[in-house]
């Protein structure tokens, strides 16, 4: 598909960028106003999020032929169905899942971004974004015995960032699909 016609898409559903930021930052807010929370409460709320992270992922990635954001969807589809459904589980694997996650969601990032760099200006904002996700998840691989709070505050401070990123792009597509749309009528 060339790349025109993928940023067409991707500008066109410019909504799903914006609904997946807005999760962000309310998960993040949610972490930072109730630190407290018990890992298991922690773990439902970051399942829902990373669920609904996914399957949105996986209609952009099937709207557009990505396997990469296709292969992201489906890994936080999978790592949110875990934690939803075995929220238990331990603080360290809790630690290993959100860093799997963390890693493979930056890597798609940075490769989306490096494939739309000749069509979208500003494409570091996604860069930036996928950097941040792999930061996450060497830092939580490199020292899985760190405290649960530590972990939500980095969590929820990683989550409001990327989400405003989001929202960024989001608005900044808006207006590629607005200045697209003549173009691609005719």
């Amino acid at each position: 598909m060339p790349y025109l016609a993928i940023l067409g898409v991707v500008s066109k559903n410019w909504w799903m960028l914006a609904v997946r930021g807005v999760i962000a930052i309310l998960f993040g807010l949610c972490a930072f106003l109730w630190p407290g929370l018990t890992l298991a409460v922690l773990v439902m709320l970051w399942g829902a999020f990373a669920l609904v992270d996914g399957i949105l992922a996986v209609i952009a990635g099937g709207a557009v032929r990505w396997w990469s954001l296709l292969l992201f969807g489906a890994v936080a589809i999978a790592a949110g169905l875990f934690a939803l459904f075995w929220p238990g589980i331990t603080a360290v694997a809790l630690l290993f899942v959100i860093a799997i996650w963390a890693i493979v969601r930056g890597i798609t990032e940075i490769a989306a971004a490096i494939r739309l760099r000749k069509e979208l200006a500003n494409e570091w904002l996604l860069v930036l974004s996928g950097v941040l996700a792999v930061a996450l998840g060497v830092v939580l691989m490199m020292s899985p015995a760190a405290g649960i709070l530590a972990l939500i505050w980095f969590l929820a401070a990683y989550a409001v960032v990327v989400g405003v990123l989001l929202l960024i792009l989001a608005y900044r597509l808006r207006g590629v699909h607005r200045q697209m749309q003549p173009r691609l009528a005719t």
